[in-house]
């Protein structure tokens, strides 16, 4: 159990180094890291024009950081706790040294990163939403209260995935009483009509990238 902990707990770091901003998923296992969140570390560290010696620097600071993960992992004669306390330290003492080797002007530059990614973010949940409205034919007050849900529901997964106190196995089980809480939600908001548009619209959308699996990484 401590070994899956630990992965866990690596996996995580991914994100928590990159700075991504939190993403709710709709799938119960959102707490893991995916595709897009290593995505966005890719575009928080573009155009900070860095110098071969820093990429030097950084390719051996992740070597260094991976052999003591490795290391710490080995290690059966701690307790869960301990091999979280030690983890959660490597990993902050990781970061400040990734930080270190940055410039004042290349730290400004991915904080812009960050913040353009955060508009863009916005405004693509804008356009999703208003996408659904129209396939849907959702009410004013339809869209209000689905808006207001997913928002609610984005926070209470946040909550689940940055407690310390859950391992995997308890957090993928809130994410799942999560998930199905929201599909109940929608259902007490959506038509029977509307509920079925919307089960066709993601059989056709998961259809689409089946057929099209070069298209994944863009949608």
């Amino acid at each position: 159990m401590k070994k899956i902990i630990l992965t866990a707990f690596a996996g995580a770091f991914a994100v928590l180094t990159a700075g991504a901003q939190e993403i709710p998923e709709r799938r119960h296992e959102g707490y893991k890291p995916h595709a897009k969140e290593r995505s966005h570390h890719n575009k928080e560290m573009a155009n900070l024009n860095l110098t071969e010696e820093q990429k030097t620097q950084f390719k051996t600071l992740k070597a260094e950081h991976r052999q003591q993960l490795e290391e710490l992992k080995k290690q059966d004669n701690i307790t869960v706790k301990e091999s979280r306390e030690r983890m959660e330290k490597l990993h902050k003492d990781h970061q400040t040294k990734m930080q270190a080797l940055l410039t004042t002007e290349q730290k400004e530059q991915m904080k812009k990163n960050k913040e353009d990614q955060k508009v863009s973010r916005e405004k693509m949940a804008g356009k999703q939403q208003e996408r659904m409205k129209t396939q849907l034919g959702l009410t004013d007050d339809q869209a209000a209260k689905l808006a207001l849900q997913r928002k609610e529901i984005g926070g209470q997964m946040k909550a689940i995935r940055e407690n310390k106190s859950l391992n995997d196995e308890q957090k993928k089980e809130q994410m799942k009483a999560l998930h199905k809480k929201q599909q109940e939600g929608m259902k007490s908001i959506l038509t029977e009509e509307q509920m079925k548009k919307l089960k066709e619209t993601k059989r056709q959308r998961h259809g689409d990238r089946k057929d099209k699996p070069e298209m994944k990484q863009s949608i």
